[in-house]
């Protein structure tokens, strides 16, 4: 055989690299479609809509204003004040559905009886809608017939509270609501990493003469520490975009104690009609959210390096 001839039938039997990656867009397309109409339209569209002074109502064009939607925000002291507030949520409820969601976690990998059907009951929550929740925990706190202030009554530890409407009440009421609704989501995540956690290491570890909580901190830890980092800022994310749970309990009350950023946003467009004011609210969560997963995914990077 020829040299030529070789490189012929070669030539004939490579694969059609272009035509293949034709193929792999045409089958992506009708995923990506979605995204782009529903999605990624959308934002480019919010984006735009910062930038002018659209309102309804109005009779007169829409006019390009350029920055200053965001010149007003910035000295607009009610929306930093509902960022501030946005913050406090993200974290109260964040940090203890993490630490509650690791406990339940790790009593639902022990050996126990029922197992699987304390499993189901601890997703309950997790499937529920959000406005069902909150309509539920606002019977919870009713202040006259509620669940929480008859027990309280029933036990002698005071007289029954307005939760939901007590400035000095509302917010930690809510925290507690939030951090109920999305523990399973946390739990089931943590719980697959530790049934991934190869048993002979706590065996191994057992055998050394380490304790629980040394297991713990040199076993367990160790192979759940990417779950359970990723979902706690995946948490804190959707924690500060909540929206539905919060507006079915206080609506933002009292006095604006549990108005979050998103709450306030969708006063500003729904309510008085300033889309273009409401936009630019928008873009600057975005902005703070595009920060937040950045320095997430650049400690993820530096630990996968060092690691």
């Amino acid at each position: 055989m020829t040299l030529g001839t070789a490189t012929k039938r070669s030539a004939r039997g490579a694969p059609n690299r272009g035509g293949a990656d034709h193929g792999a867009w045409f089958l992506v397309l009708p995923a990506l479609t979605p995204i782009l109409v529903l999605s990624v339209g959308p934002l480019l569209y919010g984006i735009a809509l910062a930038f002018t002074d659209s309102q309804s109502g109005r009779t007169e064009p829409t006019q390009w204003i350029g920055t200053l939607n965001f010149q007003d925000l910035l000295h607009d002291t009610l929306f930093w004040d509902s960022f501030r507030i946005g913050l406090l949520w993200a974290f109260g409820v964040t940090v203890p559905q993490f630490l509650l969601a690791l406990g339940l976690a790790l009593l639902l990998n022990q050996n126990l009886r029922f197992r699987w059907l304390a499993r189901a009951l601890a997703i309950i929550p997790w499937a529920m809608p959000e406005v069902v929740v909150g309509i539920m925990w606002r019977l919870v706190y009713h202040p006259d017939a509620g669940v929480l202030n008859e027990t309280l009554s029933t036990f002698g530890l005071g007289a029954g509270k307005d939760w939901l409407t007590g400035t000095a009440t509302a917010l930690f009421a809510v925290i507690v609501v939030g951090v109920w609704a999305g523990m399973p989501q946390t739990t089931v995540a943590l719980l697959a990493g530790l049934q991934n956690t190869p048993r002979e290491l706590h065996e191994a570890a057992a055998m050394d003469g380490a304790g629980a909580w040394r297991r713990f901190r040199t076993v367990t830890w160790p192979a759940i520490k990417p779950i359970a980092l990723a979902i706690t800022a995946l948490n804190f994310i959707w924690n500060f975009n909540s929206f539905a749970l919060v507006y079915v309990l206080t609506q933002g009350g009292p006095g604006g104690r549990t108005r979050l950023p998103m709450l306030f946003a969708y006063e500003q467009a729904f309510r008085y009609g300033q889309f273009g004011y409401a936009a630019a609210m928008g873009c600057v969560m975005v902005a703070v959210i595009s920060v937040l997963l950045a320095v997430y995914l650049v400690g993820r990077l530096k630990g996968g390096d060092e690691a």
